[in-house]
This record gives structure tokens, sequence and C-alpha cells, in this order.
């Protein structure tokens, strides 16, 4: 129960330890860091070890420690591998955070390659569900914790040629139904569904697409506009929203 605390308590993080994969750049970066200014030491995994190495470095200059660690999370071993090394270094993990994603875009639904498909799937639902299966049934086991899905408004508003990433951010977001229930109730499970942000993704949009958007904001995300709905998601002040879906994308239509 959470009525008693003040509002800086319930999104308070300190002693907690998130994992953040895809965590050195786009929204993951930012959510490493406003997870850090709330007082949680972070695991922050990404396939270069290097940018993680530096978000590290950011990370302890704010007084808390971080983790960093290469992981390509399409892979069932380096999955297995991260979660080893973060309990491993840190004990425990509180809060995962699903965000590794990838969104390629192909020529055509017939000429989308097997290599390309199978990339897809293993990076935003595969790695995902291993990592949600292994990490949610120790937080069951212990404490209990907070495991957010970051998916996508391609899997609520599904374009041509997205195939392979809109089902899977819509196996993700079922997903997350699965887990909330499996791990019930010691685990929160919610799903984070993010539009368009002005990641370095968006550096391949056109001109109008980075200054204008069909939402009713009227406009693409400022990365650290994430963070606010991640720390809810992460932190006690969520204690009753589980199962959920929290659109985060300036009211896409």
């Amino acid at each position: 129960m959470t009525a008693a605390k003040t509002p800086a308590e319930l999104f308070d993080l300190t002693g907690k330890v998130a994992l953040v994969t895809g965590g050195s750049r786009g929204l993951g970066r930012e959510m490493v860091l406003g997870f850090a200014h709330a007082g949680a030491d972070v695991v922050i995994a990404s396939r270069k070890l290097d940018n993680c190495k530096a978000l590290a470095e950011e990370v302890e200059a704010l007084g808390v420690r971080a983790l960093p660690v290469a992981a390509h999370v399409g892979r069932w071993e380096e999955c297995d591998a991260l979660v080893e090394q973060a309990y491993s270094h840190f004990g425990k993990l509180d809060i995962l955070v699903n965000n590794a994603g990838m969104s390629p875009l192909a020529p055509s639904s017939a000429e989308t390659s097997e290599d390309l498909f199978d990339k897809v799937i293993g990076v935003n639902f595969k790695g995902p569900f291993r990592l949600a299966s292994l990490i949610g049934q120790r937080m069951f086991d212990g404490d209990g914790g907070s495991i957010i899905n970051v998916s996508s408004s391609g899997a609520l508003f599904p374009t041509p040629r997205f195939g392979p990433y809109a089902g899977a951010k819509a196996g993700l977001n079922a997903l997350t139904s699965v887990f909330a229930r499996e791990f019930a109730p010691k685990v929160r499970v919610n799903t984070l569904s993010a539009g368009p942000f002005l990641t370095d993704i968006a550096k391949h949009w056109p001109d109008e697409s980075q200054r204008t958007w069909k939402n009713a904001a009227g406009r693409p995300g400022s990365p650290e506009e994430v963070v606010s709905t991640a720390l809810y998601l992460a932190s006690p002040a969520s204690s009753y929203t589980t199962g959920a879906l929290i659109r985060v994308d300036g009211g896409l239509h």
C-alpha cells in the first residue's frame, strides 16, 4: 500500500536496481538517466560496450552505481549471460525495461528476407520474452519488481512494409498480459507504447516529420518526455497498475 507516502517517496528508486536494454542511446539512455536521478543503480545493456561504458560514467557521476554490459538480446544465450552478470554484480534486479528494438524498412513484404524477419522478431519479441521469463521468475521468487515492455505505436497503427516489426510489437503487448498474470501479484508488468520521438532514427525522417506529426500534440516527442511515464511504471507510484498499455505518442490518430 502506498497511500501514506508523499509524491517524492512514491517516485523514489533509492536502493533499487534497474536493467535497461538498448540503454546506451535514444529512449533507453533517457530512462537510464531518469532512474539514476531517482536513486537507482542501473545495468546498461546494448550491443556496443563502449557506448554503455560512456553512459555508465555519467550515471556514476550522479552518485549511483552502473554496470555496462554488451548484449545482443536477439540471441538467447546472450540474454542468459546478461541476467547472470546483472545478478552476480548487484545481487538482485527490481526493474526490467525491455527497450531494445529495431525497425528496418523492407522494400516490400514479399521482398522481406528470412534473415531480416528473424532479426526483427529476435530483438523485438524473442529477447524480451526470454529476459522477462528469467527475471520475472526471480522477482516473483524474491521481493517482487516491475517489468516495462517498451512497445510501439506501430503495433496499434500498423503500416505496409513494417509487418514483422508491427507483429513483433503486437506480440510484445500480448506478453505484457501473459506475464502480468503469471507473476502476479508480486511483479507488475506493463507496456509503454512509444510513438514518434526525436531519437537517432529521426535523422532519417523527412524534415517536415521532424517538426510536425499527425497526432493531437502536433509534433514528435523529445526523448526526455518518455521519462515520467517510465519512472511512474518503475516506481511504487504505479502500485495498482499492471497489465496496462500506456500510450506515450502525443495522441496519435
